[in-house]
């Protein structure tokens, strides 16, 4: 041992004391600390590397059947995404943009109904020429606020992968039978990320059990169009003849209305709906009407 090592009461060798990368040890041994850093260029992380690990979490969960501890995750992996100036909205920030937009546009349809109106009123005291020039200034009018009522959400620079998260989580939600969420992920997915068929396939299975099939078929067909396959066919042949044969059954219960209201006011003369007859003229289409005073 060397002359010039000195220890201290404890037996440490104080010569090593300044070696920050020391280990002192019981007794007096020292071993060397290998606290190599890691390589300077080596790449951080990604912004969303949480996010993936818990979703992955999640679709581990999804697979075995854990939906609830599957939603769990996606929500985790939802709130770990990074969102803000520069990067993004959250979903549900998108979710409430989008309302205020459709609640703004249906306000000034009202207001534009309201002035048509209005104007319709008034061209009747008028001439044909000024009428013509209002209906052209109508049309016009109606053809700039169609290009301008598209809502277009702010971008995230993750939409793609928040789109997955949503989705995901909008399939857990299904599971759950909570259908009104399953629509709102679903519909979050799509403002992330507008050609993603799988989050219009699961809001259309949402809206076909909320006993929506317009909404449900109007979905399917616009999956079929991103992505044109034999299942997404079906399911849209199928979802069509449930909306026309909804639409035939809405008709004829307006009908019976119609007829039932017409015939509690010709009940006053003595007269019913049976004392008329509509004659369709094959030629021309148009309809004939002929009474019957007898029936």
């Amino acid at each position: 041992m060397s002359s010039s090592t000195k220890f201290d009461s404890e037996g440490f060798d104080l010569s090593a004391s300044n070696n920050s990368n020391a280990i002192y040890e019981i007794g007096g041994g020292i071993t060397a600390n290998d606290q190599s850093s890691p390589a300077a260029d080596s790449p951080p992380l990604e912004p969303t590397a949480e996010s993936e690990r818990l979703k992955e979490l999640g679709n581990d969960h999804f697979r075995q059947g854990n939906h609830l501890d599957a939603f769990d995750y996606y929500t985790d992996a939802i709130e770990a995404a990074p969102y803000g100036e520069g990067i993004g909205p959250r979903g549900d920030e998108l979710l409430r943009l989008q309302r205020e937009f459709n609640e703004a546009k249906r306000q000034r349809n009202i207001e534009r109904h309201r002035l048509e109106t209005r104007r319709g009123g008034r061209d009747d005291d008028g001439d044909e020429d000024k009428k013509d020039d209002n209906n052209n200034s109508n049309k016009d009018d109606h053809d700039k606020t169609t290009q301008e009522e598209e809502f277009d959400p702010p971008r995230h620079i993750y939409g793609h992968k928040l789109a997955v998260y949503h989705a995901n989580r909008a399939a857990t939600l299904l599971h759950m039978n909570r259908l009104d969420e399953a629509i709102d992920d679903c519909t979050i997915s799509l403002l992330y990320n507008p050609t993603y068929t799988k989050a219009y396939l699961r809001r259309s299975t949402a809206h076909e059990r909320n006993s929506d099939t317009e909404s449900a078929l109007l979905d399917t067909t616009a999956a079929y169009k991103l992505q044109p396959c034999s299942s997404t066919k079906k399911q849209m042949d199928r979802l069509q003849k449930i909306e026309a044969e909804r639409l035939e059954k809405l008709k004829e219960e307006t009908m019976g209305k119609l007829k039932e209201l017409g015939n509690s006011i010709l009940g006053n003369f003595g007269l019913s709906l049976d004392n008329f007859q509509a004659v369709q003229d094959p030629k021309t289409g148009g309809y004939s009407i002929s009474f019957n005073q007898n029936k």
